[in-house]
């Protein structure tokens, strides 16, 4: 005869597990909303080696909770060029451990603390503002209203699991061996990637835990697998990625792999060390005593492959070779297949084919320039080229990140364009304007904003940039203005002849010009490079 009462208990935990996934989902969503292009930009700025690679990757997480946001960041940063492979892995090692923080989350304010009651109200005040707010405050409301539902589901797993004694037991698992331990972890892995979500399974395992349903050492191994779990997204995210990419995302794969293999040798230690310092922690505190092992054996296996992060970048390299014939710096008909793999190659191009015209341009105003004069027909075909190649990439989704993307590719290379016609024109604008007096200073400014540009797809500092760029043409703008007045009283007192006067203005006009078409392909390419790590 079925008892339907251990189906009731099955159904209220998976139900359980469903609203806190949800309620996951919507706070990460949220919080992506509200904060997520600040955090990629951060990322990116903050990141120049490994270690400040890890730290970035951690907090990112912390912020996002979501490791997968993170990694496919990584990988999407990696694919567009902006940041370098070996950069790549600390934002990977770090995330994982970021990736602990739902733990403690769950831990103390999901068992030590009945916070379902007191979070109902500010599910629906989420809710409300979701509803009828608009931009940042909604996208507040929309995680207010996840972080409630996660405790709402918390504890509707709690309830079911008080009626698990004759359902499942520490007995019915596999038990503590070197082989019940690797079928835990094995049940681990697939949990995670049915749920997509290691988060999920690791509150479902401290419910368990709470309940009785599974042992202390049986939650470690359950935990361990749950991390290797989420390399799913990651290899996910490679596919159709170019070679650096899937380096990234086979990188996550094999870290996580090794990083469970200290994980399971620590076990044992683990609980020994505990049992040394304070033998009934674990009877008293078996879900803070799990969190502290997730985030230990994260942290120490960050920090015992950070000294070696090159070693194993060149062993990625080594069993993920490059084809020559697949370089992502040409435009293949091929990337059309894969409309991120097609975007993030016209993204290099578009970048590679503007560092080339400011530096002609850097080339012209200073006598000392370390940088040549381009060929102005030759960067004009390759323009084209780019161009081409751009309006066969579609994309169908207007909400898909591609689609901004794309958009913002279009734009920048619109002005790309544009700042090629200003090159073209001729350069005595801008020796008739190194001559002026007045113009001395904004011209400083000018060059030196031109400089910045070029510098800083090496410091990743966009915004401090475009800021700059900003404000720089609304100077411009102001003096072009005034300096306009200037030129027409002395060509009616005499001072200038017209000719000399309708020079000076089209200097002025050209460097304001310029510094428009800068100040929009630098904002629109920032946006770009965000929208490739989406």
């Amino acid at each position: 005869m079925i008892d339907f009462s251990k189906i009731l208990v099955i159904v209220t935990l998976l139900g359980g597990l469903g609203i806190f996934l949800i309620g996951l989902i919507i706070m990460t969503k949220g919080l992506q909303s509200l904060a997520g292009d600040t955090l990629r930009n951060a990322m990116l700025h903050f990141t120049k080696s490994p270690y400040s690679g890890a730290l970035s990757g951690a907090i990112m997480t912390t912020l996002l909770q979501s490791s997968s946001a993170t990694t496919v960041a990584a990988v999407g940063f990696v694919g567009a060029g902006i940041i370098s492979f070996s950069q790549s892995l600390g934002i990977i090692f770090g995330a994982n451990i970021g990736s602990t923080f739902t733990g403690w989350l769950v831990a103390i304010f999901g068992f030590k603390f009945n916070l379902e009651t007191f979070v109902l109200p500010f599910i629906f005040l989420g809710a409300i503002l979701k509803l009828f707010a608009k931009e940042n405050v909604a996208s507040a409301g929309f995680t207010l209203a996840g972080f409630g539902l996660i405790f709402v589901g918390i504890s509707t797993m709690q309830e079911a699991v008080s009626g698990f004694e004759n359902i499942l037991t520490p007995d019915l698992l596999p038990n503590d061996s070197f082989v019940g331990r690797l079928l835990l972890i094995a049940i681990g892995i697939g949990i995670t990637m049915i749920t997509q979500a290691s988060s999920a399974g690791i509150a479902m395992t401290l419910t368990l835990l709470y309940g009785g349903a599974v042992n202390f050492e049986q939650a470690l191994a359950l935990i361990i697998g749950m991390d290797v779990g989420t390399t799913v997204t990651a290899a996910m995210a490679t596919i159709g990625a170019n070679i650096n990419a899937k380096r990234t995302g086979f990188s996550h794969v094999i870290y996580n792999f090794i990083s469970a293999i200290f994980a399971f040798l620590f076990i044992t230690p683990f609980i020994s060390i505990l049992n040394y310092i304070k033998p009934e922690f674990i009877l008293e505190n078996a879900q803070i005593a799990v969190v502290v092992f997730h985030s230990s054996y994260n942290i120490i296996s960050v920090l015992l492959i950070l000294p070696f992060t090159n070693i194993f970048a060149n062993f990625i390299k080594k069993l993920i070779k490059e084809n020559s014939n697949n370089s992502i710096n040409n435009l293949n008909e091929e990337f059309l297949k894969e409309p991120k793999l097609a975007l993030n190659a016209t993204l290099q191009s578009i970048i590679k084919e503007y560092i080339t015209i400011l530096k002609h341009i850097e080339f012209i105003l200073n006598k000392e320039s370390k940088y040549q004069r381009m060929d102005i027909k030759e960067v004009q075909n390759i323009l084209n080229i780019t161009h081409k190649f751009l309006d066969k990439i579609h994309i169908k989704q207007k909400d898909s990140p591609d689609w901004a993307y794309l958009v913002d590719l279009i734009h920048a290379i619109d002005h790309l364009q544009r700042l090629h016609e200003r090159c073209e024109e001729e350069e005595d604008r801008i020796i008739c304007a190194k001559n002026i007096i007045e113009l001395k200073d904004i011209l400083n400014q000018f060059h030196t904003n031109i400089l910045s540009t070029i510098l800083v797809q090496k410091t990743n500092n966009w915004n401090q940039l475009i800021k700059n760029s900003e404000e720089l043409t609304k100077d411009i703008e102001k003096i072009r203005q005034q300096y306009r007045e200037d030129i027409a009283n002395k060509i009616a007192t005499g001072e200038l002849d017209v000719p000399d006067g309708s020079d000076r203005l089209e200097a002025i006009r050209w460097i304001n010009r310029v510094s428009i078409h800068i100040y929009r392909i630098n904002y629109y390419i920032h946006k770009a490079i965000l929208s490739s790590g989406k």
